[in-house]
């Protein structure tokens, strides 16, 4: 049978599909005051970080790159700021495939941008939240878990998770309830060791993605650490795996993905919006490539 849009924004609905969500996720999102994008893919971050100007060509590369620049020059927590001031301290409209995440609450998301949409979009929801950390002493594990009874987050050990909330894993942190970040490449070396170890997912999470199948939107997969991320996220899934929306895929992303059993779809996120009957929600977008923002 051929997979159309129609049925993945089907089985999206109906919880069968696990959303992956890439910084082209959060395409037209826009400061309210100013109507500045929002910093997600990873040009856009380093230039936001380094005050609207381009780093060398060297740093430009990827994220990681520049913030572990920035974090020998100034400071860890010179990188914590600027994120914290970037998803924290400004007022953000909202991504349409975030509203719709919020109307059809899928039982597990995993987003790795580091904004507020997704828990946002579950604020007048309880949920378990899961965020990654990095560079921490006291513990093995690599991520801290939360759990929010609809007006506040507590954190929790794994044992005390509510199995049937929704579960939202936010890889590379956030900054709410508290800011916790995976930026720089030292961070994403410790994340990923122990990510590949076994200590960076929950045991109730490693339970429930076995035969699992994903649905990745606003990712590109053109950069060793997305891939990384994604390839130790989404171990035991099903067959196959899962499809992606790329546009334009590059034969290294093809390459890649067939690696990881996953079927590429040439299509974007509007379009599968648009297929969910919800095309008036994205008739001012305009369907881009999404680029890479880790």
């Amino acid at each position: 049978m051929t997979v159309t849009l129609e049925i993945l924004a089907d089985q999206l609905a109906r919880g069968e599909l696990v959303p992956y969500l890439g910084p082209g996720a959060l395409q037209g999102v826009v400061d309210t005051t100013t109507n500045e994008p929002m910093p997600a893919d990873s040009d856009s971050l380093i230039i936001a970080m380094n005050n609207g100007k381009p780093m060398s060509p060297r740093l430009m590369w990827e994220f990681p790159r520049a913030a572990m620049d920035v974090e020998l020059k100034r400071g860890r927590s010179a990188v914590h700021r600027f994120l914290n001031a970037t998803y924290a301290q400004r007022t953000w409209t909202r991504s349409p495939l975030h509203d719709w995440i919020q109307e059809i609450r899928p039982p597990y998301v995993i987003d790795i941008n580091r904004d507020l949409q997704l828990q946002d979009s579950h604020a007048d929801q309880p949920h378990t939240l899961i965020r990654g950390i990095a560079r921490t002493g006291g513990t093995d594990y690599r991520f801290r878990i939360h759990a929010y009874d609809g007006e506040a987050y507590r954190e929790v050990d794994q044992a005390e998770v509510d199995p049937s909330l929704p579960v939202l894993f936010k890889p590379m942190g956030s900054p709410k309830p508290d800011e916790t970040y995976i930026a720089s490449d030292a961070d994403y070396v410790d994340y990923l060791t122990e990510l590949m170890g076994g200590f960076g997912a929950p045991a109730f999470v490693k339970r429930y993605r076995v035969g699992k199948q994903y649905l990745f939107l606003g990712l590109r997969f053109l950069r060793d650490t997305e891939r990384m991320v994604m390839s130790d996220l989404i171990y035991a899934a099903g067959s196959p795996g899962g499809w992606a929306l790329i546009p334009d895929p590059t034969e290294k992303e093809r390459r890649f993905l067939k690696t990881k059993d996953v079927e590429i779809i040439e299509a974007d996120w509007p379009d599968l919006l648009a297929a969910a009957g919800r095309a008036d929600a994205v008739a001012t977008l305009i369907p881009e490539t999404s680029e890479v923002g880790c």
